[in-house]
This record gives C-alpha cells, sequence and structure tokens, in this order.
C-alpha cells in the first residue's frame, strides 16, 4: 500500500514536460523575430524602399507621364522595380543569421527546417509589400496614372505576385548564405525562375492600370500565378532540408 503510494506521489511530482509548439507557432516566432531585427535597424527596407522611388522618379524624366504609350509598359516598369528593390530584402534573410553562429542554432534547434524558412518567407513578404505600398502612390504620381480604379483586383495581383517572389529569394537566399558572392548569384538565380510569374503579373498589371477589368481571356495569367505559387512553394518547403542540413 505503501508503496503504491509513494509510485503515485512520484507521477504526481515528476514535472510534466511544455507541449511542442505547433509548426504555426513556430512560423510566426521566426517571422516575428525577422520583422523585430529589421524595423530595429531598417537598413534594408529604407534601402529598399529609397531604391524603388529614386528609380521611379528618374524614369519619369525618361518618359512624357502624360504618353499613350506608358499605359502599355507601366506594369512592366512597376514590377521590374518591385523585383529589384525586392532582392535587397531578400538578400539580407539569411545572411543575418551568419554572425554569431546564429544560423547553426537554428537549425541544431528541435524546429524543422520548413518552419525556418516559411517564417524568413512570411517576414519578407510583410517587407515587400510595405515597399509596394509606398512605392504605389509615388508612382501614380509621378506617371499620372490612377492606379486605385481596380484596387481590389489590383491588389490580389500583387499579394500573389509579391509571394512568388517572397518564397523563390526566400529559397534561393538559403541556398546563397555561405557564398561570398552572394549578391551577385540572388539575382542570377531567382530572375531567370521568375520569368512566368513576372509575365503573369506585368500582364494583368498593365491591364488593371488602365481602369480596364480582368476578363475571361485573362484569366489564364491568375491561373498561371496561382500555379506557381502553390508549386514554388511546395518544392521549397520540401528541399529546404537539403538545402540547409546537406
Amino acid at each position: 500500500m505503501k508503496t503504491t503510494e509513494a509510485v503515485a506521489e512520484l507521477e504526481i511530482s515528476r514535472p510534466v514536460s511544455a507541449p511542442a509548439p505547433s509548426l504555426i507557432a513556430q512560423v510566426w516566432t521566426i517571422a516575428g523575430k525577422d520583422l523585430r531585427s529589421e524595423f530595429r535597424t531598417k537598413e534594408a527596407l529604407n534601402a529598399s524602399i529609397a531604391f524603388s522611388v529614386v528609380i521611379l522618379v528618374l524614369f519619369s524624366f525618361a518618359f512624357d507621364p502624360t504618353s499613350d504609350q506608358l499605359q502599355e509598359f507601366s506594369g512592366g516598369l512597376l514590377w521590374l522595380v518591385f523585383s529589384f528593390a525586392g532582392t535587397l530584402v531578400l538578400n539580407r534573410s539569411f545572411s543575418r543569421e551568419t554572425q554569431n553562429d546564429c544560423l547553426d542554432g537554428l537549425l541544431a534547434s528541435p524546429m524543422p527546417a520548413s518552419a525556418l524558412f516559411l517564417g524568413k518567407s512570411l517576414a519578407n513578404y510583410v517587407l515587400l509589400m510595405m515597399i509596394e505600398i509606398v512605392s504605389l502612390p509615388v508612382f501614380g504620381l509621378f506617371y499620372n496614372i490612377r492606379w486605385a480604379r481596380q484596387l481590389p483586383m489590383l491588389a490580389a495581383v500583387l499579394l500573389l505576385g509579391t509571394w512568388a517572389l517572397t518564397v523563390i529569394g526566400t529559397f534561393f537566399s538559403a541556398l546563397t548564405v555561405n557564398l561570398r558572392i552572394r549578391e551577385l548569384m540572388l539575382p542570377m538565380l531567382v530572375y531567370p525562375l521568375m520569368i512566368p510569374a513576372l509575365m503573369a503579373a506585368m500582364t494583368l498589371t498593365t491591364v488593371l492600370l488602365g481602369g480596364v477589368p480582368i476578363t475571361a481571356s485573362d484569366m489564364i495569367w491568375i491561373k498561371m500565378l496561382v500555379a506557381f505559387d502553390v508549386v514554388f512553394t511546395t518544392l521549397s518547403v520540401f528541399l529546404i532540408d537539403t538545402v540547409l542540413l546537406g
């Protein structure tokens, strides 16, 4: 009887291990860490916003903002600015973890590599959207384009296209983190793979900036963006273990 009571007391006094955090909680933890780190210094964010604004202002002097031809390449110009400015943010995604062996510490933790990748992708996604939110009013002001006429659909295209850029850029940021010339290699790897998504985003954005709603013939581009996001997000999640852990 005493033995049974002793065993019961031992079971009660034994510390209960805390449940492991879910994948979503781990993703939010990594995203929050990266966002706090970036907002503390604002190095990449300020550089990207300044770059996009300067490029838009310079191109406004090179082209006549009132020209009808501007409507034909407005979407292309906007997405080129987004993609070039975005690489300044994406390049720092994993490189900031190289100091003091922080990346090794993250990889040694019980957290799966997929949570690390998705968390950093989410943080990069927020930063890229902030760049676009600042750039759109500047674009409308200097190019005399009423970009808010088809705002709900334009927002959907921006969300889909930005995620495509984010997931590809974050994946190759992890791939090139240990290279000395990662600032050069990242754009060389990202832009060729981004061609289908950029084509779709540029085409749709040009149509919407002209004040024309999306028609049935344009839905193929929406489907391409959705398929691109799904396929490359899935591939990145499955391959990130090999990229980071070898």
